[in-house]
């Protein structure tokens, strides 16, 4: 990597061939970064549940009882949001929520790669979840289910501009569901990577400028404490409203 390459707060996103590409149907297909990285992601979730789970102390481990924490938060989620019928969706939310997480968590390394700073990824999670609401939807209630875009005790003369506007608020969830989470990774790591690149360039320059890095050094510090705050948030964000959209799925009222 080069120095501009190491200071261009842009080039951490692009996507890169590491085979490929090949000619499927018609389509060129390459495994890339972003897929090396969100099968990393996958190996990464998978080993720690399987190690923190493997001993099954009474007395638990520091791993073991992470592992536990970590079921617990998302189970009580999933209870809290969508009570006792929506404990089947317990292994979705639960999926949803280790990979945004992971996927986060180590998009915080140097030179990892941030699957979720791409909105292919948050909007193909985004437009899955509330294509299963849809389904769900249907298939527990019928056409009964399309009762949520007309709320009860609505005056006749208005009920087809709500209905409109209820229609337009549903199809955008998936919009600023996966829009929310891209924005804020991407936006954070622009920041880290800027205030990275003031502090190389200051560092450069000699004494006086290595003195003059302290300041952005500081801010780099502080942002990268904050990103990790955002990265939890995120993911628990993206999972809570999984479960609030599933929600409307098991119940019609408005």
């Amino acid at each position: 990597m080069t120095l501009a390459q190491g200071i261009d707060p842009i080039h951490q996103f692009q996507l890169h061939d590491l085979a490929g590409p090949w000619n499927i149907a018609g389509h060129e297909i390459s495994f890339t970064n972003s897929s090396l990285f969100m099968g990393i992601i996958v190996a990464v979730v998978t080993l720690f549940l399987l190690v923190s789970a493997a001993r099954g102390a009474l007395v638990p481990g520091r791993l073991q009882s992470i592992g536990e924490l970590w079921y617990e938060f998302v189970h009580n989620m999933v209870k809290n949001v969508l009570g006792h019928e929506g404990k089947a969706f317990f292994p979705l939310v639960f999926t949803i929520f280790s990979f945004v997480l992971v996927a986060n968590m180590l998009g915080m390394f140097p030179y990892f790669f941030t699957v979720t700073s791409h909105v292919v990824i948050t909007a193909t999670l985004a437009v899955f979840v509330v294509a299963l609401v849809v389904v769900v939807g249907i298939a527990k209630h019928g056409l009964g289910w399309f009762k949520l875009f007309v709320p009860s005790g609505v005056p006749m003369v208005i009920l087809p501009f709500i209905s409109v506007i209820e229609i337009i608020s549903f199809l955008s969830r998936p919009v600023s569901l996966g829009l929310r989470l891209f924005g804020n990774m991407l936006a954070g790591h622009i920041v880290l990577k800027v205030f990275a690149g003031f502090v190389v360039l200051l560092a450069s320059m000699g004494l006086g400028g290595i003195i003059g890095a302290i300041a952005p050094l500081g801010m780099a510090v502080a942002l990268t404490a904050l990103e990790f705050l955002v990265a939890f948030l995120q993911a628990f964000v993206f999972a809570i409203l999984t479960c609030v959209y599933l929600n409307d799925a098991l119940h019609t009222h408005h």
